[in-house]
C-alpha cells in the first residue's frame, strides 16, 4: 500500500522540482540571514516536497479515467484499481495543505502564495485545457517554471531579475521536452482524449516548428545569467555547447520526424537542464 501511495506522489518529477527550487533558493542567498539559512533550507524542501506531492496526487485523482487509456499510465494506483479514488483525494489535499502551511510558517507568506499558485493553475487551469486545447502546453509551462521563483523568494523574500531569469530558461525548456513527449505518444494522447498538438495536427509539422523555434530561442534565454552577472566564461561556454546539442536534435526531428529523432530531443533535454545548473551554480561568476 506504501508502495501506491508513493507513486502517487511521482517522487522522479518531484525530485526535478526540488533541484530547480534549490537553484533559486541558492541565487536568494545573498539576501537571507544566515542565522535562518538552515531553518529557512528545512522548510523549503520539506514544503516544496509536500505541495509538489499533493498536486502530482490531486492530478492523478483528477486524469483518472482518461489514464486507462495510455500504456505508459494504466498502471498507476488509480487507473489500476490499487488504490480508491477517494484515498488519493484526501492523500493529495492533505499533502498539499500542509505543504503551503510548512511554506508560509517555515519560509514566508509569498513563498507560500506561489506554490499555491502553481498548484491552482496547474490544476485547475492546466490539466482540464489538455482535452480541451493543444494550447495547454503553453499554458502549463507556466506553472511548470514556477520552483526556482519559490526558492528565491524563500532565501530573499522578493522576486528580483534574476529570478525571473530562471523563470525564463525553465519556462522556454519544457517546450522542446513536452513536445517531443508528445510526438512519441500522440496516438496514446488520442485515444485518452488529451489534445496534445501532435493529436490535433498529426502530419508533425507544427509540432516540429515548436520545437526546433523552441530550442532556438533557448539559446539566448540560457544566456541572460551572463548578461545579469550572475554567471561568467565558463557557463557561457557550456551555455552555447549544451544550446547547440538541443539546436542539433531538434534539427534532426525537423528534418526526420521519427518516434527514434523525438527521443533525441527528449533526452537532449533531459541532459541538458541538470548540467546548465550544475555549471550556473559551480562555476566562477
Amino acid at each position: 500500500m506504501f508502495r501506491e501511495y508513493l507513486a502517487l506522489t511521482k517522487p522522479r518529477i518531484t525530485w526535478l522540482i526540488l533541484m530547480s527550487t534549490a537553484v533559486g533558493f541558492y541565487f536568494g542567498l545573498p539576501h537571507l540571514n544566515p542565522g535562518t539559512l538552515h531553518w529557512v533550507l528545512l522548510h523549503l524542501v520539506l514544503g516544496t516536497a509536500l505541495i509538489a506531492s499533493g498536486t502530482a496526487a490531486l492530478n492523478q485523482w483528477w486524469e483518472r479515467d482518461s489514464d486507462r487509456f495510455m500504456a505508459r499510465t494504466a498502471t498507476r494506483p488509480l487507473p489500476s484499481g490499487k488504490l480508491p479514488a477517494r484515498n488519493a483525494l484526501v492523500f493529495g489535499i492533505t499533502l498539499a495543505t500542509a505543504g503551503f502551511l510548512d511554506l508560509w510558517f517555515g519560509c514566508n507568506p509569498l513563498t507560500a502564495c506561489l506554490g499555491l499558485f502553481t498548484l491552482v493553475t496547474y490544476l485547475f487551469v492546466y490539466t482540464p485545457l489538455k482535452r480541451r486545447s493543444p494550447h495547454s502546453t503553453t499554458i502549463g509551462a507556466i506553472p511548470g517554471a514556477m520552483p526556482p521563483l519559490i526558492g528565491y523568494a524563500a532565501a530573499s523574500g522578493e522576486l528580483t531579475w534574476d529570478a525571473w531569469a530562471l523563470y525564463a530558461i525553465l519556462f522556454v525548456w519544457q517546450f522542446p521536452h513536452f513536445y517531443a513527449i508528445a510526438w512519441m505518444y500522440r496516438e496514446e494522447y488520442g485515444k485518452a482524449g488529451i489534445r496534445m498538438l501532435p493529436v490535433v495536427e498529426p502530419d508533425g509539422n507544427s509540432t516540429a516548428n515548436r520545437i526546433l523555434w523552441t530550442s532556438i530561442l533557448m539559446v539566448p534565454t540560457s544566456l541572460l545569467p551572463v548578461m545579469l552577472a550572475m554567471s561568467g566564461k565558463i557557463y557561457l561556454a557550456f551555455a552555447l555547447l549544451m544550446g547547440a546539442l538541443l539546436l542539433y536534435t531538434a534539427w534532426k526531428l525537423y528534418q526526420d520526424r521519427s518516434r527514434e529523432r523525438a527521443r533525441g530531443v527528449l533526452l537532449a533535454s533531459v541532459v541538458y537542464l541538470p548540467v546548465l545548473y550544475a555549471v550556473l551554480i559551480f562555476s566562477p561568476k
